[in-house]
């Protein structure tokens, strides 16, 4: 599948957030987007190093100054698809370490959690693609099975007018060099 382009529509999809009132809720894309000037941004994996100290931090700092721009929302999308299970006996460490691994790593209870640890943050919403749907939706699904991380979202940064994408920042392998906050607010 060829990854989404600047002029294409953004698919619409289901994404997973935990509310104000702490309730689980469910949101499609388009609701979220339609007759909106929003910035959708992804990383490979809540609390891994360069999306929790750089890429996810740049887009809480900026948000003042990119809703200064006309920006109507800021969308954090993260999910992983399974990895398959080894089947393998073991130690309780091992097995604990295999029941993660087949659980979907960016579900709304991380994201939740991850949420959290930014307690400043009032514009970022953290939504969960728990199982890649819309990441492979987008094109932007990043292999890593061979390291043990299954198939995660790249990272990538799309500023969408009315569901239509103006700008799609979207980075090679892990690489965070396109995608930051600092990079859509030069192509605002």
């Amino acid at each position: 599948m060829a990854p989404i382009a600047v002029g294409d529509v953004i698919p619409d999809g289901t994404l997973a957030y935990f509310d104000e009132q702490d309730q689980l809720q469910q949101a499609s894309v388009h609701s979220l987007a339609a007759g909106k000037k929003v910035i959708i941004f992804g990383v490979p994996g809540a609390f891994t190093p360069t999306c929790s100290v750089k890429h996810v931090p740049g887009f809480i700092e900026k948000a003042g100054e990119l809703k200064s721009k006309g920006i109507d929302e800021i969308l954090l999308v993260s999910g992983q698809r399974k990895l398959s299970n080894s089947g393998g006996g073991g130690v309780l460490a091992k097995e604990i370490i295999e029941a993660t691994r087949v659980n979907e790593v960016n579900d709304p209870f991380v994201m939740k959690a991850w949420a959290k640890t930014y307690p400043d943050n009032k514009d970022v919403k953290f939504l969960a693609d728990g199982s890649a749907t819309y990441t492979h939706a987008l094109g932007l699904e990043l292999d890593l099975s061979e390291k043990g991380l299954g198939t995660r979202s790249r990272r990538f940064a799309l500023l969408v007018d009315d569901l239509k994408v103006k700008v799609a920042n979207v980075e090679a392998g892990g690489e965070f060099t396109v995608s930051s906050a600092d990079d859509i607010l030069k192509a605002i």
